[in-house]
Formats: structure tokens, sequence, C-alpha cells
């Protein structure tokens, strides 16, 4: 674990890409372009705004191409996509992408169940995806799905994970993301995976996504920060999650994420007010309800007036009237 902890660290959105993929009502385009201006007005460094997989495979994305033209790009914000081959690179590119975001597993089983071929495919193709965005002078970040654990496999080595990301790294990723796809991590792990992978992937150079599905999404972002990662993926209201774990909850949630660096006096530069406000429209586009305890609650900065019959005084500060 490192010794001292970030005071700045920076927060990647990613509900109206990893989140609305997962919805079975269609958002209106208009109501995405929205959503995402909507969250370049809270302060995110990066916000993943959709993906240029095909519009069979997600349909929930298919405007890919009108919402890339159509938002307000805030300067200082980074507006990352999704892409799955050479193809989508060519239709990011054409609508002006910031960054390439790349996938693919630790795991050769998760692999398979979801893309449909092995690892060393999955990695040919994605470093030509590299090498040919390099070309055309946009950065690449790789995101390695199952690195904390696989649905079907379990725990995966280590070593598969470090070899992995110095693989892509050494193949011209710029940055890389490491991936708690199911909410399979614990603290200890975290810090073990990021002590491993430090040695092939500098830290101001690696993203840490979570997911909550098992509760530990907070804690596993703590172990993060004290182990000295600067970049965090989260999703506005907790929006997303995976196929392979049916029912369980989403990503780590922005505003709980946010709401847990201000009180320890980090700073994210995401103000957490605007993103409340954000978070509160978010059941109304996806047409269903969401938990959301901090907007429930509200952050730990508000206060509430004395119940009725209760004074202060000068002598004792509260006191039964």
């Amino acid at each position: 674990m490192s010794t001292g902890m970030n005071r700045r660290v920076h927060v990647n959105d990613v509900a109206p890409r990893d989140g609305l993929q997962m919805e079975k009502h269609f958002v209106p385009t208009e109501d995405k372009i929205a959503f995402i201006d909507a969250l370049s007005d809270c302060g995110f460094d990066r916000i993943e705004a959709t993906s240029f997989v095909s519009a069979k495979a997600i349909p929930a994305l298919r405007d890919a191409e009108i919402v890339m033209q159509r938002i307000r790009r805030k300067p200082g914000v980074t507006y990352t996509v999704l892409v799955p081959n050479l193809r989508g690179m060519e239709r990011a590119i054409e609508s002006r992408a910031d960054e390439l975001n790349l996938v693919m597993s630790c795991s050769e089983s998760h692999n398979r169940a979801n893309l449909g071929m092995s690892r060393a495919g999955s990695l040919g193709q994605l470093l030509e995806v590299v090498r040919q965005a390099g070309r055309a002078a946009i950065r690449c970040n790789v995101s390695l799905s199952t690195a904390f654990g696989c649905p079907f496999e379990g725990e995966v080595p280590i070593a598969e994970v470090r070899r992995l990301a110095g693989e892509v790294m050494q193949g011209g990723a710029a940055s890389l993301t490491l991936c708690d796809t199911t909410g399979m991590a614990d603290p200890a792990q975290v810090e073990r995976v990021i002590g491993a992978i430090s040695a092939a992937v500098p830290l101001p150079q690696l993203t840490i996504h979570l997911h909550d599905t098992r509760g530990m999404g907070l804690a596993n972002a703590l172990a993060a920060l004290r182990s000295g990662v600067q970049h965090f993926d989260a999703s506005c209201a907790g929006l997303g999650g995976c196929p392979y774990a049916p029912g369980a909850s989403g990503n780590i949630s922005s505003e709980l994420l946010v709401h847990m660096l201000d009180s320890m006096g980090v700073e994210s530069g995401v103000d957490l007010d605007r993103l409340l406000d954000v978070a509160a429209i978010v059941p109304r586009l996806i047409e269903r309800e969401l938990p959301n305890p901090l907007l429930a609650a509200g952050p730990r900065s508000r206060r509430y007036p004395l119940p009725e019959g209760v004074v202060r005084t000068a002598e004792a500060p509260l006191r039964a009237a």
C-alpha cells in the first residue's frame, strides 16, 4: 500500500455508455445529449459518451454518431467512446472522439462469452486498432475486464493480469483500466493487484473500474485510493452492470464516490450538488426507479432543524424544553 494518498483524483463518468447500454428502454437521442451536457457541467475530467459497436449488438446506443455530433463539448473534458474493432475506430474518429476505449477480458471464458473470440484473437485485433489510431493521433485506453475475478473461472491469476497489462502498454496503449466486471473484488485483493501491476503500468496511467455488485464498491475504491490510484471510473446514479451477473447492481455511483472523496478532503473537481441534480433525473430517463441513498439522505453536510420541543441554551447546547 502506498504510504501517501493523493489529494487530487480524476473521475470518469461512464453512465452514458456503460450505464445506458444495459437499459431495456431506449433513451431518446436528445435526452442522451442533454444527459451528457449536464454531466459536462459537473466538472468531470472525462465522460464515456457512447459506443461504436454494431447497432444490432447494442441497440440502446444505435445513435452514437448523432450523439457525438450534437453534444456540447466543454473545454477540458475528454469525451471517450468504446470501439470494438477497426470499423468502430473509423466511425469514432469521424465523429471526433477524443479517446478510444478498447476492451478484452483477462479470463479466457469471459472473453469468449462476451466478445465471441479467444483472448489471443482479441489482443491481436485490439493492438491493431491501437496502431491505426496512433497514426491518426488518437489516444487509446485499454480496459481489462475480469481483472479481479471471473464469474466462470473464479479468481484470475495476478500474473495473467500483469502479462496482459504489459502487452497492451508495450503495444502502444496510452493508459489502462482494470475492471472488476462483476463485483468480485475485495479491498485486500485490490491492493495486491495494483501493487503487482504498477511495474507494468505507472499509476498515473492506471484507472480502476469498480462495480458494487456485492456492496464492496466504495471499500475497494478506498483501497485503490490508498494504493496511489489517481483515476476512477464511476457511473451517475450507479447505472450499469454486466449480463453475467443477472439482477446485480451496476458500477459504483459517481455521486457516492465524489461524496466520499469530498468527505475525506480529496479533490475531484466534481460539483456534488450539480451531480446530485443530474442523478435525480436518471429514473425519468430510463423509466424505472433506482435506489439512491445519497439523494434520500443528502450529503453529510446537510443540517436538519431540531425536533419540536428541543431548544438551545448557552449553558446546555441541547435540552428538552
